[in-house]
C-alpha cells in the first residue's frame, strides 16, 4: 500500500483514477487513428495531446487550487514564466514555489503510428525538487507512482530495481540513439558491452521500466523537465542510481531548467560505475 499523502496533495489513488479516466476517454479511442503534425523542434503533436493537457489542467486546478501546471504543449515563453515564478526564492510564487510538470502524451510518435508505448506523466515540484510522480501506461493499464523518500509502486505494489545483474555485459540497456553524437555510437555498441539494447520511444516509460527491473542501464542524450520529472523520481525511489547532466559536461545538476539534459542511470551503484566508465562522459562532439 502506498503511504497517505499530505493534506495539501491529492492521493496517488485519485490521480491514477483521473489518468485512467482520461486515457479511456481521449487516448485509447484515438490510438493509431489520429492525424499528427510537426512542431518547431520536429517532434509530433496531435489533438489528443492538447485535449489531455487541457482536461488535466482543469482537474488539477480543482484538486490543488493555487498550484499552476507547466505543460509540455504550452508555449516556451509561458513555460519559462511559470518556471521562473515557481522559484522557492520568490515569496509571491503560489504554494512555496510549487507547480505541476505535465507531459500529457509522452511518446506521441509511437501513439500516432500505432506503436503501443506511450504514457501520461505528471510530477509535483516543491522548492525546486520533485515530491510526487505518477505515470500511467494506458495500453498495459500500468500506473507507476512514487513519493519522495517513501518509495515507488506499480499498481500499488512496491517496486525495487533489479539487483541481480552485477556485470554490464549481462545488462539490458535502454538507449535513445537519435540524441547521441554519431561519433560515439560505435564505442557504445562495441561487442560485449551489454547483453542487448532497446529503445521504447517514451522517456516516461524508460524510467518506469528501469524501476520495474525490465532493463538495468539507461542512456538518453537529451530530455526535458516534463520528460524526466516523474519518471526519474519513480526510478530513484525504486533504487535506481540516476544522473542528469548538461550536454558536454560530466557534473550532475539539479537546477530547474527548460534546457535538455543527458540522462544516465543503472539499477545499482556498482553497475552504474561500470556504465559510467563505458559511456565515457563528458562528450565534446
Amino acid at each position: 500500500m502506498s503511504p497517505e499523502p499530505s493534506q495539501s496533495d491529492p492521493s496517488l489513488k485519485s490521480l491514477a483514477a483521473l489518468m485512467r479516466e482520461l486515457a479511456g476517454a481521449e487516448i485509447l479511442p484515438a490510438f493509431g487513428r489520429v492525424q499528427a503534425r510537426s512542431k518547431a523542434d520536429g517532434s509530433l503533436l496531435t489533438e489528443v495531446d492538447l485535449a489531455v493537457q487541457e482536461r488535466l489542467i482543469n482537474a488539477l486546478e480543482r484538486l490543488t487550487p493555487g498550484i499552476p501546471v507547466l505543460g509540455e504543449e504550452m508555449t516556451q515563453s509561458a513555460q519559462q514564466r511559470l518556471l521562473s515564478g515557481a522559484s522557492p526564492r520568490d515569496p509571491a510564487a503560489g504554494e512555496a514555489g510549487a507547480f505541476w510538470a505535465l507531459d500529457p502524451l509522452d511518446g506521441t510518435s509511437n501513439f500516432a503510428c500505432g506503436f503501443p508505448a506511450f504514457a501520461i506523466s505528471l510530477a509535483l515540484f516543491r522548492n525546486g525538487r520533485v515530491e510526487l510522480g505518477i505515470i500511467h501506461d494506458p495500453v498495459r493499464d500500468e500506473c507507476f507512482s512514487a513519493r519522495l523518500g517513501q518509495g515507488a509502486w506499480l499498481n500499488g505494489t512496491p517496486l525495487n530495481s533489479a539487483q541481480n545483474c552485477e556485470r554490464l555485459a549481462d545488462a539490458m540497456a535502454l538507449m535513445d540513439f537519435k540524441r547521441i553524437p554519431p561519433g560515439r555510437l560505435s564505442g557504445l555498441l562495441r561487442k560485449g558491452a551489454f547483453r542487448s539494447q532497446r529503445n521504447l520511444g517514451s522517456v516516461a516509460l524508460d524510467w518506469c521500466w528501469l524501476a520495474a527491473g525490465r532493463a538495468q542501464v539507461y542512456l538518453h542524450g537529451g530530455q526535458r523537465l516534463w520528460d524526466y520529472a516523474a519518471g526519474r523520481l519513480i526510478a530513484a525511489e525504486a533504487g535506481v542510481v540516476t544522473r542528469l547532466l548538461p550536454p558536454g559536461l560530466a557534473e550532475s545538476t539539479e537546477q530547474l531548467t527548460l534546457e535538455p539534459r543527458l540522462a544516465l542511470a543503472a539499477a545499482h551503484q556498482a553497475l552504474f560505475d561500470q556504465w559510467w566508465e563505458h559511456v565515457g562522459l563528458p562528450w565534446q562532439d
